[in-house]
């Protein structure tokens, strides 16, 4: 039996790599409950979804992490984030009728892959970008750990229609400091090992048993699970903000037109309403206010 929507770390001992698996059944149909995606939509969003959270579980961090891919395509925006508390949400948009196809023909030849690492208490934020290439998402993470300079990093991908999962080998700096070799017999023996996972097995065994059928001749120690949920930060207050930004005569006129103004948040479809009277009130300490026994005119 699989374990509902945890993450697990595992090392793979007397070698210098380490691996992370995840299975998510609730937090995904959290996401789904909000919106419906065509069946080619739901494996993209869905296979980004799990290795948000892989990737997530490899830094140490109170921000947030973002996986997002932009191109022409039909499927022309998904996005998705993880932060540092193991929460998760997302979401896509497309247009018109997506092909199950390669992510050329999904995104459009032009797409493009971007991770941005937030993390938070006003440090500096980092974004990697590279073209989305390769036949899935999983190739075209590969490729894009392949070119930067960080931990040679792998990742394996499956979405089903109630769950998705992955697994994620990475290897360790050594004692001087330096990342595991990409050629290294280690890391060359656990790759080809994990290759030979199929996306039934990553849906449906238990981390347990999956690590076993892989690495049989391996000393795994699989460390103590994490719960991962769906979470959106969206809130009244952040709307509010907003709003302020806007400035008062841009409201006021929205109200004039529409009689409220309402807002829907695209990760979660939590909506806020305001009228007229909760605008005022998020002017009123801003703007000047009469002297006491004055007349304002």
């Amino acid at each position: 039996m699989t374990e509902p929507d945890t993450l697990h770390r595992f090392l793979l001992e007397n070698t210098p790599v380490r691996g992370e698996w995840v299975h998510l059944d609730a937090s995904w149909q959290a996401l789904l409950q909000r919106h419906r995606y065509p069946p080619a939509v739901h494996r993209q969003l869905g296979e980004a979804y799990a290795a948000v959270a892989l990737i997530a579980a490899t830094l140490k961090f109170d921000g947030s992490l973002i996986l997002q891919v932009t191109g022409s395509g039909p499927l022309h925006m998904l996005v998705v984030q993880a932060t540092g508390n193991q929460t998760l949400r997302g979401l896509a948009r497309y247009r018109g009728e997506v092909p199950d196809g390669d992510l050329a023909a999904i995104f459009g030849a032009d797409a493009r892959l971007l991770i941005t690492l937030d993390p938070g208490a006003g440090r500096e934020r980092y974004q990697g970008v590279v073209a989305l290439e390769g036949p899935s998402l999983a190739a075209a993470l590969d490729a894009y750990f392949e070119r930067s300079e960080q931990l040679p990093t792998r990742v394996w991908l499956a979405a089903g229609p109630d769950s998705v999962a992955g697994l994620l080998l990475q290897g360790m700096p050594g004692a001087d400091g330096a990342p595991t070799p990409r050629d290294s017999e280690d890391w060359t023996r656990l790759t080809l090992l994990s290759d030979t996972v199929s996306g039934e097995e990553l849906l449906g065994l238990s981390a347990e048993a999956l690590l076993g059928r892989l690495f049989h001749e391996e000393r795994v120690r699989l460390l103590t699970g994490h719960r991962v949920h769906f979470s959106c930060r969206c809130s009244r207050d952040k709307v509010e903000e907003m709003l302020k930004g806007l400035g008062p005569e841009e409201v006021r006129a929205t109200l004039e037109q529409e009689g409220e103004i309402a807002v829907t948040c695209e990760f979660c479809n939590a909506r806020y309403r305001l009228d007229a009277v909760d605008a005022e009130a998020l002017f009123a300490a801003a703007e000047p206010q009469p002297e006491v026994g004055s007349t304002r005119h």
